[in-house]
């Protein structure tokens, strides 16, 4: 059945949430239906936002008991949670158990038994559960998937992702909640587009992992495939690198990277570097990409990779198509924060990462 407009429930108005308020401002097929949130404050800005920029008013939800209120609503049809890390399963478990899709900002879970929960629920209970990883959206790697897909690197063997930032004069919620981890405790940034390169859940699957951290918790993570092919995985706020995302290629006919300097590499051709690189892997953007960041362009938004995210989300919805980010791959990219802890905590042990589709990856 197709829908004229996407109601939003909007659980969580701190900072990621207020910012995915705002966003919502240009997609004009989306509402903000509901909003909670335990501070009456933060209750406030987000209803003086919504009045600021025209918008209707939305059913609001204050205290401790606000997001299940929210979730029990008849005026919403999928719940964007954007609340602290720990709560993120409960509260998607909680609101498709009430009949609501879930969009939950990054990680999905925190651990393995939260990642089963999320799978288990969604089949339970047939509501589509996915995750808002905006860097699987990223301009550059939505270029390199179809030049990946055509076979223009030859056969992939290894990719690289990271979340490499230097917070360490961020004393925020960031920082405070990933002080005491022993792995990697922020892996969707770098592993889901690493994923999407190498088809996993659509020809391959993560098989195995070994972790290790180093001073100042810089952690590096090495998972291997059921193909043979292997994803190198960092994560560093400690030391004063330059922000990176890695996103880096490797074939048997080619490379490519994105950071620090994107660079394109193909057999016996010269190496193309910066502008010319990015100026060549954005020729291969589909017509879809193509449309919807020439879009994001003309309105000036702040951020091209959340707006082609939350354009393709609003729109799948609106025709019935799968999210983009599937529910067991939710799962898989956010299960590595445990997996990879459990690794470094045994000095590098290997550790099997589970099959949330169960053979269907096949």
């Amino acid at each position: 059945m197709k829908h004229e407009q996407v109601r939003i429930g909007l659980i969580g108005l701190g900072q990621r949430g207020l910012a995915t308020l705002q966003r919502y401002a240009v997609i004009q097929q989306a509402r903000i239906a509901a909003i909670a949130d335990i501070s009456s404050e933060a209750v406030g800005r987000a209803l003086r936002q919504l009045e600021t920029d025209g918008r209707p008013t939305p059913q609001a939800f204050v205290g401790e008991d606000g997001w299940r209120q929210l979730c029990q609503s008849e005026m919403v049809d999928i719940v964007f949670i954007c609340t602290d890390w720990a709560s993120h399963t409960p509260i998607a478990l909680y609101a498709m158990r009430q009949g609501h899709h879930v969009a939950i900002e990054v990680p999905a879970a925190t651990n393995v038994t939260e990642c089963w929960q999320l799978v288990e629920t969604a089949h339970e209970t047939q509501r589509r559960c996915t995750m808002l990883e905006n860097c699987c959206y990223d301009t550059f790697h939505l270029g390199l998937l179809p030049m990946a897909r055509r076979g223009l690197f030859g056969a992939l063997t290894h990719v690289e992702g990271a979340y490499i930032h230097d917070l360490r004069t961020d004393h925020g919620w960031m920082s405070y909640t990933v002080s005491d981890h022993a792995g990697n405790p922020y892996p969707t940034h770098g592993l889901g587009p690493a994923c999407q390169l190498l088809d996993v859940h659509h020809g391959d699957r993560l098989t195995s992992l070994v972790s290790l951290s180093g001073l100042n918790k810089v952690n590096n993570t090495l998972l291997h495939t059921h193909l043979g092919r292997t994803i190198l995985l960092q994560f560093d706020e400690r030391t004063p690198r330059p922000y990176s995302r890695l996103q880096t290629l490797c074939g048997t006919a080619g490379f490519a990277q994105k950071y620090p300097l994107p660079t394109i590499q193909f057999d016996g051709e010269r190496p193309l570097t910066d502008e010319e690189a990015t100026r060549h892997v954005e020729s291969y953007w589909d017509d879809d990409t193509r449309q919807l960041v020439m879009e994001g362009r003309g309105l000036g938004v702040p951020n091209l990779m959340n707006y082609v995210m939350d354009r393709r989300l609003v729109r799948n919805f609106l025709t019935d198509q799968p999210f983009d980010i599937s529910v067991f791959d939710a799962a898989l990219w956010s299960c590595v924060a445990e997996l990879s802890a459990r690794s470094a905590a045994q000095g590098g042990t290997p550790v099997e990462i589970p099959d949330f589709t169960q053979g269907q990856w096949t």
